[in-house]
């Protein structure tokens, strides 16, 4: 393929990954993203393999069937629980890919591009992808439960990241004017801080903000994989990291906006923030008091008798795969003549869209599924709200206790409605580590289970 037609078809693959991105941004057309972002996918490495670059496709072809396979065994094995996880670990394979990458070109491609502009382009794509290498395995072991979720705050961690910071500088300046051989090894150097950069900052972020890092490591990985295209000079991987990038940053911006964050106290472990303040109006969730437990027949007359109720799903209810059954009930009750609603936390699932794509897998309506920002204000006039598995998205001591690392977190004040029916397999905290007093609250009773077996139990009671 001659450069003309390279071109173009990299020009193709490109606007297929735009409509992808346009396309994953509602539930209704994410199906026709992901198609996509396939077929975009599918230009551009057949063109990068015709190409005239690739000299060996035995290499390749083994590399993209290996890839495939375990990428298929994954997808087909991956709990929808598992999702942030698995996607905290796969920017780890773009940083890690990064820095190979970059390393190869520095020891092996070196003569063909000598020059200060070519040795900065490998630094920058080096250490962005160092640094999104080890935050990623960070963030995939605290998601995992596998490190804890507090954050990690030691003593001047700030004045550590800023001496990092400039350390890389200095490097960077050394790696532009050394020669191939002399450039080894403080590049070396460079790569290793960035590494440790990215584990004392993804360590010092606590669990309540995991999802906005999961989402600024995807931004992270989409720079990485446009200096990569700036050091090999392929125009489609310079377009589609910046399109990543940008796409990631836009997206945790939101998200801290949506959780009342600042995006720099978040990357940095709280740099520079200053105490949220107390948000306006009556966040006054009720005097606290003793649990009241519920069971199936009780709340199936409570919703029986309803008018207007809404569903609140959360991570429990990822983990017990009720989404089906959670739909049935939602049919039951309106075709009773009741009004069902569902109310979905930007975070509910931890990570962004987590809790619509279990409702459009269990075929939910998509105009029945309402933002937090859209259905705070219908909980006064709601008679019963159903809380299944979620914690710290309705927990009133984000807009009551300054002590609370979820304080000033905006959430779903389900306390306003009638009654609330919480459904939770235990009293246990949520995956900020804080009490709920929801739990105690005179409006609250307690429908203690897993999910699966107690929404089972009210379809029945429902039917019946």
């Amino acid at each position: 393929m001659d450069q003309a037609l390279l071109t173009v078809a990299y020009l193709i693959a490109g606007v297929f990954f735009i409509l992808s991105l346009g396309g994953l941004s509602s539930q209704e057309t994410a199906r026709k993203g992901n198609l996509y972002g396939i077929i975009g996918m599918l230009i551009a490495v057949v063109a990068m393999a015709t190409g005239g670059e690739v000299t060996s496709f035995g290499p390749l072809v083994g590399a993209i069937l290996l890839a495939a396979v375990i990428g298929a065994t994954l997808a087909a094995r991956v709990a929808m629980t598992a999702m942030p996880e698995l996607v905290a670990i796969l920017h780890s394979f773009v940083g890690l890919a990064a820095v190979l990458v970059g390393f190869a070109a520095y020891v092996g491609d070196h003569g063909s591009h000598a020059g200060a502009l070519f040795n900065v382009e490998i630094f920058i794509d080096i250490w962005i992808g160092s640094l999104t290498f080890t935050g990623s395995v960070i963030a995939f072991g605290k998601l995992r439960g596998s490190i804890k979720s507090k954050p990690l705050l030691l003593p001047g961690r700030h004045l550590v990241n800023l001496a990092m910071l400039i350390g890389s500088i200095v490097l960077c300046v050394m790696v532009a004017k050394a020669s191939p051989a002399d450039g080894l090894q403080p590049l070396l150097i460079a790569a290793g801080i960035a590494a440790v950069l990215g584990v004392h900052l993804v360590m010092a972020i606590g669990g309540a903000d995991m999802p906005v890092v999961v989402s600024m490591l995807n931004s992270y990985s989409g720079w990485t994989a446009s200096a990569a295209g700036f050091m090999l000079g392929n125009d489609l991987l310079i377009v589609t990291g910046a399109l990543v990038g940008s796409s990631g940053l836009i997206l945790s911006i939101i998200m801290c906006r949506a959780m009342n964050r600042s995006i720099v106290s978040v990357i940095f472990g709280g740099f520079g923030a200053a105490p949220v303040a107390k948000p306006s109006g009556d966040a006054d969730a009720g005097e606290a008091g003793e649990i009241q437990e519920t069971n199936a027949a009780q709340v199936a007359g409570e919703l029986l008798a309803a008018k207007k109720v809404v569903i609140t799903p959360g991570y429990g209810l990822a983990v017990a795969r009720a989404q089906h059954t959670v739909h049935e009930i939602s049919k039951t009750l309106r075709a009773a003549g009741v009004e069902v609603t569902f109310a979905i936390h930007p975070v509910a699932g931890r990570l962004p869209g987590h809790m619509n794509v279990l409702l459009a897998e269990a075929n939910v309506p998509y105009d029945i599924v309402f933002e937090m920002d859209e259905i705070n204000g219908d909980f006064p006039d709601t008679d019963v709200v159903l809380v299944i598995g979620a914690n710290d998205i309705v927990n009133p001591g984000a807009e009551t206790d300054e002590s609370s690392p979820i304080y000033g977190m905006p959430v779903l004040k389900v306390w306003d409605s009638k009654r609330v029916v919480m459904c939770k397999r235990s009293r246990a905290v949520g995956y900020a580590g804080v009490d709920n007093p929801l739990f105690t609250h005179p409006a609250t009773h307690m429908f203690f289970g897993d999910a699966g077996a107690t929404m089972g139990e009210l379809l029945q009671a429902l039917k019946s």
